[in-house]
């Protein structure tokens, strides 16, 4: 009984615990409400609208200002004063621990609040705009006055320039001046909206009628008298080098200046209407069309100066390369009784012979061509162009083939220097192994100055062979040269063995009475060197003398290298 009753109790105390938690959690968003609606309330809405009041109070102003008034009215007079009662009542039913009634009430006032949001919102962004395009048009508008009485100005001191142009341009400008006065009508009815939206046609329409009045006086005079005198020249030009017998036809030259004309007459038209949309922008194509035409001759004449000034020469040129080649072929010939030359050298003559007889016939053709005047010159420069190209290649290929007979005997001649070097090489080394009193030559020593002798001789055979294949004295002479290389490092170390040997030898027989081992080992290094291997005995002494007293080979060979 008493259990039961204590559970109830702290049952009791839950429940109470809970409920005065969650009217603290509701008596806070009591209170962020309360902020939201005194916020709102505090709104600098009244202070904007009197700044409405210093604009004119008439037309679409003066409805807009009553829209937005009653508007605030609405809120202040009735929006937040519900408010006011539906926070009465969510804090009344919070009290009474009517939590569900509550919150729907929160969410109702919520939803109020939220509209009084967007419509002060409302009224402050369709206020600002009211005020801001009222300050905008009249710093713009003067801006724009400005400029039109430049216009006016203009129009009116140099009406001379304009010619036919100055009557849609005049009748433009009286529109435009009509405009302002609308903008006044527009600001003084307190329609400032609308004249914002006039004030940024006018700053459209003013931009393109300034540009008109900028640009069309000069365009005039290009499609009035500058281009049509530049046509004429270029007409002019035309007929003299057609006199002259230059072949214009791929030019199409009549056409092209009949559609100029044309084309320049519809734009001269368009400006005296006062009509610039992309009229400047072809005017420059059609400058560019005349220059591409004016290039073009232009070209003719050059062509023909360079046909004329280097068609002796290009004569003269294949004349000299067809005497040259006859001397090459001479040359090959002699060159071939002592030399072997490959067959696609052979050749080379015969090639180039041909590839002369070729150009020579197309140069007649081109000759043939220049007094028919039937011909473009330009067509007749690139082929001689062509031509003396071609000529420069053969030349070119001329020069590298008799360098090449002229390397065969360079060839043979440093070949045969090689040979007498090395010869004197060897009889260098015969002379260093006789000095050195060397007992005796080992074998493998023997068969390599043999070898070197053989290869020399092989060398001496290939260069006295008729016809001489340079590409054979080559290979026997490299063996030559690397056999020789090679003996002359093998007798270089032949001779320092056999000193060093006999040294390392007679430094040991201080120690052959007093060790056996030393008697034993100088005894084999002795043998070796009897037998004529230098190296073995070398190394058997060194090994002999270093057990007993070892860096002595390093002090024995200092020795030998100061007495050298």
């Amino acid at each position: 009984m008493m259990y039961g009753i204590i559970g109830a109790i702290v049952v009791i105390l839950i429940i109470l615990i809970s409920g005065f938690i969650i009217r603290k959690q509701y008596y806070k968003e009591i209170d962020k409400l309360e902020a939201w609606k005194i916020d709102l309330m505090n709104r600098p809405v009244s202070d904007e609208l009197g700044k409405v009041k210093q604009l004119n109070m008439t037309g679409e102003t003066e409805e807009m200002f009553e829209r937005w008034r009653k508007s605030w009215d609405d809120i202040l007079e009735s929006d937040l004063p519900n408010v006011e009662e539906k926070l009465f009542e969510i804090e009344e039913q919070t009290d009474k621990y009517m939590f569900r009634k509550a919150k729907a009430i929160q969410a109702e006032t919520e939803a109020i609040l939220n509209r009084v949001e967007d419509k002060i919102q409302t009224i402050l962004t369709e206020l600002d705009e009211l005020v801001s395009s009222e300050q905008e048009n009249r710093v713009e508008i003067d801006e724009l006055r400005t400029i039109f009485k430049e216009i006016k100005k203009k129009l009116l001191t140099h009406r001379h320039t304009y010619g036919k142009a100055i009557k849609p341009l005049d009748q433009r400008a009286d529109a435009l001046a009509l405009e302002f006065n609308r903008y006044e009508e527009l600001t003084q009815n307190g329609n400032y909206l609308g004249a914002r939206n006039l004030v940024m046609e006018l700053k459209k329409e003013i931009e393109i009628l300034h540009e008109k009045v900028q640009k069309i006086p000069d365009l005039l005079t290009e499609t009035g008298s500058l281009l049509p005198t530049q046509i004429a020249e270029l007409v002019e030009g035309y007929e003299e080098m057609i006199e002259q017998g230059f072949v214009l036809d791929h030019l199409q030259f009549n056409e092209e200046m009949e559609d100029i004309k044309n084309t320049l007459k519809e734009y001269h038209d368009r400006l005296e209407k006062a009509e610039l949309s992309d009229v400047e922008k072809g005017i420059g194509e059609l400058k560019e069309r005349m220059e591409t035409i004016y290039d073009l001759l232009e070209k003719e004449v050059y062509a023909k100066n360079y046909v004329f000034q280097n068609t002796a020469t290009t004569e003269q040129l294949l004349e000299t390369i067809k005497s040259t080649n006859e001397n090459i072929k001479d040359e090959t010939f002699s060159v071939q009784q002592s030399y072997q030359l490959l067959e696609e050298e052979m050749t080379i003559p015969l090639e180039l012979e041909q590839q002369i007889e070729k150009l020579m016939k197309r140069y007649n053709l081109l000759k043939a061509k220049i007094p028919e005047q039937q011909t473009i010159y330009s067509v007749l420069s690139e082929q001689l162009k062509e031509i003396r190209s071609q000529i420069e290649k053969i030349q070119q290929e001329q020069e590298t083939f008799t360098e090449h007979l002229q390397s065969l005997r360079k060839d043979e001649i440093s070949a045969r220097d090689q040979v007498a070097e090395l010869k004197r090489n060897i009889h260098d080394l015969r002379r260093l192994v006789k000095q050195s009193n060397i007992p005796g030559l080992p074998d493998r020593y023997q068969e390599l100055f043999e070898q070197a002798q053989e290869h020399i001789q092989d060398t001496l055979r290939s260069l006295n062979a008729k016809p001489l294949n340079t590409e054979v004295v080559n290979q026997h002479l490299q063996q030559a040269v690397s056999t020789v290389d090679h003996l002359q490092q093998t007798t270089y170390e032949l001779v320092d063995s056999v000193v060093l040997a006999e040294k390392v030898i007679q430094y040991g027989n201080r120690y052959r009475g007093k060790y056996q081992k030393v008697a034993d080992g100088l005894q084999r290094a002795e043998a070796a060197f009897r037998s004529y291997d230098y190296q073995a005995a070398l190394e058997e002494a060194a090994a002999t003398v270093e057990s007993v007293e070892p860096g002595a080979l390093k002090r024995i060979e200092q020795t030998y290298v100061k007495q050298d």
